[in-house]
């Protein structure tokens, strides 16, 4: 069933850092085959190209039927009309198949909710790194066909025509960001349900419901069956899209002279015919199964992040022990299925941004994030034999995507937490380590059932949710330190001149912390209120004209409500707010209680006026912050009881507000993504001595450099943050891989992470690399090609990151002991 394939031609191997027997670079592992090495090698060569076909189909048919049928409708049938039209692609040497584009790495635009201007193309086409390859006949056509009718009809442009100046004032000065100016709502995991049903069945709920209607005594009873009709619609649209696969690999097959190739292709067809009509029957039927409903979920709307299996070892694991046991498949067989699919999500780069984002937005991460370990609903162990092949594949194939993370309960055996530690050490930055015990606590603090909340993990970066029925939505980006530094010059922007806050009072008039750090709160609230009020504004605009009717299908209990994924419809409605730079704004707030009101070596005007020339001419007064201030990271209760005072300040001004949707409650989240770097980037020096420009602190990790006591100490400060509280915090570590040579170095870092999330941790991850690697990373980017390191809750190229990312990881405090 599965013969490799003969290829004359081996693919040279590409020129691989080491270290001792740790391997960096990209050079295959020796447990890949033939066909595996040839699609990894496709994959990680092809740049990643812009397709105009999605925004070109879509346009014709709104064009011809925008008005004629109900919004959910017009949706659905656009979504089929996608589905019906768009390209086929099947690889020479593909088992799983189904691509986004026209061909591997090509990606689509989606002009209904942002659309790209032509300057916009020519950026991303021309950017010194990270470049979306586009030919300027497209933009061409694109500027003809697609710019003209999308213009002012846009989401991005409905928002931006309606929002208040004073929301605007504040998000152009980097307060916050706002996701979905840029993107749809996203952040979403699949539970188990598809595979026991197949779109079919799903259409029979579908009708079931429809039949229930009241029309009589329901005042909503023909928004739902408009609704439920799109849900429909969109269950014949996977279908229409698998079938088409199966004829392309059929046609395929009738030209094909290799018998062996021959065989597969009809293989193809007939799992494509099973799924995802029908519930997959094995190992290969579900892998594809999701595949179909991957590849359906972003191609309908470029939500936040491309949508993420959830536990997909636990998923598979049945399929994959019946078919051991029935002869049907090896384990080689299935670990190379897993690859081809790994594979397919490397095939699929984010989908640009527009604006001055097009230029600085620089990953092509989509932040599928693979699920493995922790505990099943009934909260045993859930790790099982594709655990560890996935730990396995992850190894060997050392790409950029999919994400990958492990889940560590106080169940899961010691034996799989050093074999995922045996990955860590290769310096990948995957997996990284998630913490069920606690996450499962915050679930069910912020109202879920135990079951629902144990089915449940993370998505994208750190983020936690309830597979297969939360709408689990981020709203961009709080700047934490910048609202401390407004509020140091009274409202006003010190980088721009402008007011963007409220005016809190002259600091110079304080006579104490307390009186400086309340008016911090009052800025605080002004600005996560000013956010809030317009994010109400811009959920109900995706409700009403961008509604999600393949989506709204698969999460519970859209179906039952008749309503939208994006109006309510799933079970928890869910709405982050993600607070970044705690360590920035902890460190500047000791500096300013300790030396300006307690010891008193330092005037506030004399502080004010340092931070306001960047310490130019100031830097024995730098020297003496940076030397003399406790900050935190380092178990000092002094810095550490600010962070923690920080923190329950932002929990309790954001956590448990009404998100305007039935049940729907707003949450905290401490990430930051890259998004540490822009804040930083709109911000003068602070009193904690960081200067102009500089990334502020990632995450709740500590400010760079300033964790000077080691690993324990960074985890004990943490500690002290009710972690419980929030919907994801996340920590970054980074370890000599010298420490990790040996197995027992392998049991210490497990003990460390064993440590850290029995006193509380939600996650942690790590790079396994040291500061003379970056810097010749840095400088010699020929000969570091393929050295992936761990940004924020994803890993990317290092010599594909702005300078001013590899400067940050280059400063992250590197540990020489644990």
């Amino acid at each position: 069933m599965f013969e490799e394939l003969k290829i004359k031609n081996n693919v040279p191997e590409r020129k691989a850092y080491q270290e001792g027997n740790f391997y960096t670079g990209s050079t295959p592992k020796p447990g890949m085959n033939d066909r595996i090495r040839t699609l990894r090698e496709e994959s990680v060569s092809t740049p990643a190209s812009l397709s105009i076909e999605r925004a070109l189909i879509e346009t014709a048919f709104y064009k011809e039927n925008n008005g004629k049928y109900a919004t959910p409708v017009m949706r659905a049938l656009n979504f089929l009309e996608i589905c019906e039209k768009k390209s086929i692609y099947i690889g020479t040497n593909e088992l799983i198949v189904g691509e986004r584009g026209e061909k591997p790495k090509a990606v689509y635009t989606f002009p209904e909710l942002t659309c790209h201007s032509v300057e916009d193309l020519h950026v991303l086409n021309t950017r010194e790194q990270q470049r979306y390859v586009i030919s300027e006949e497209d933009i061409d056509i694109y500027r003809r066909e697609v710019i003209p009718y999308w213009k002012g009809r846009s989401q991005r442009d409905r928002i931006f025509n309606h929002v208040p100046g004073e929301w605007k004032a504040a998000y152009e000065a980097g307060l916050f960001t706002e996701f979905m100016e840029q993107r749809a709502p996203g952040h979403t995991c699949m539970d188990g349900k598809i595979y026991r049903k197949g779109m079919l069945d799903f259409k029979r709920e579908i009708e079931e419901e429809i039949a229930k209607l009241d029309y009589c005594n329901d005042p909503e009873a023909l928004d739902k069956e408009d609704q439920l009709h799109a849900m429909a619609i969109s269950c014949d649209a996977i279908i229409r899209l698998a079938e088409r696969h199966a004829e392309k690999a059929e046609e395929m097959a009738r030209h094909e002279k290799d018998p062996a190739r021959v065989e597969e292709l009809n293989r193809i067809a007939e799992v494509c015919r099973r799924v995802p009509a029908h519930a997959p029957r094995n190992f290969w039927e579900a892998i594809q199964m999701y595949w179909f409903i991957h590849l359906g979920v972003i191609t309908e709307l470029n939500g936040w992040d491309a949508f993420n299996p959830g536990h997909f070892d636990q998923h598979l694991a049945p399929f994959y022990q019946n078919d051991l046991e029935n002869g049907t498949l090896t384990r080689e067989e299935a670990k190379e299925l897993l690859c081809c699919f790994w594979i397919k999500v490397n095939n699929q780069p984010a989908p640009p941004k527009v604006g001055i984002t097009a230029n600085e937005s620089g990953t092509y991460n989509d932040f599928t994030n693979i699920n493995i370990g922790g505990v099943k609903p009934d909260g045993s162990d859930g790790v099982n034999d594709v655990s560890y092949l996935m730990l396995e594949v992850i190894e060997e194939l050392h790409i950029l995507q999919p994400g990958n993370s492990v889940h560590i309960a106080s169940v899961t055996p010691n034996r799989f937490l050093h074999a995922a530690i045996k990955v860590i050490r290769q310096g990948h930055g995957y997996p990284s380590v998630f913490n069920p015990d606690v996450y499962i606590q915050e679930m069910l603090r912020s109202g879920k059932s135990l079951r629902d909340a144990r089915e449940g993990g993370c998505s994208g970066c750190i983020e936690v949710g309830a597979f297969g029925k939360e709408a689990y939505l981020l709203t961009g980006y709080l700047n934490v330190p910048k609202i401390l530094e407004i509020t140091l010059f009274n409202g006003v922007d010190p980088v721009t001149g402008k007011k963007v806050g409220i005016e809190t009072g002259d600091p110079r008039n304080f006579t104490s912390y307390d009186e400086l750090y309340q008016a911090f709160h009052a800025q605080l609230k002004y600005i996560i209120d000013l956010k809030i009020k317009v994010n109400h504004y811009i959920d109900r605009m995706y409700a009403r004209y961008f509604p999600a009717t393949f989506l709204s299908v698969l999460i519970d209990d859209c179906i039952k409500k008749g309503r939208d994924y994006y109006n309510g419809g799933p079970r928890y409605n869910t709405t982050y707010i993600q607070c970044t730079g705690l360590g920035t704004v902890t460190d500047s707030l000791s500096s300013l209680k300790k030396h300006v009101f307690e010891v008193k070596d330092i005037r506030i005007d004399q502080l004010l006026y340092a931070i306001s020339v960047n310490f130019e001419g100031e830097e024995v007064l730098r020297q003496r912050i940076i030397n003399h201030t406790p900050f935190f990271g380092n178990d000092d209760d002094y810095a550490d009881n600010i962070a923690v005072k920080v923190y329950d300040d932002l929990f309790d001004l954001i956590d448990n507000r009404p998100n305007g949707k039935p049940g729907g409650k707003y949450h905290l989240n401490m990430l930051s993504t890259t998004c540490h770097n822009y804040f930083g980037n709109v911000m003068g020096a602070m009193p904690n001595g960081r200067l102009a420009g500089k990334a502020i602190s990632d995450g709740t990790s500590p400010s760079h450099g300033c964790d000077t006591h080691g690993p324990s100490a960074v985890i004990r400060s943490l500690s002290k943050l009710d972690q419980v509280k929030s919907g994801g915090t996340l920590l970054n570590l980074r370890f000599l891989p010298s420490l990790l040579r040996r197995d027992e170095d392998v049991a210490k870092l497990g003990n460390l992470i064993r440590s850290y999330f029995a006193q509380g941790g939600h996650h942690v991850q790590f790079n396994i690399v040291d500061t003379a690697t970056l810097i010749a990373a840095r400088d010699n980017p020929e000969e570091y090609k393929d050295l992936l390191v761990r940004m924020a809750g994803y890993s990317d190229y290092f010599n594909d990151m702005h300078e001013n990312l590899k400067q940050e990881i280059i400063e992250r405090t590197e540990n020489e002991s644990f």
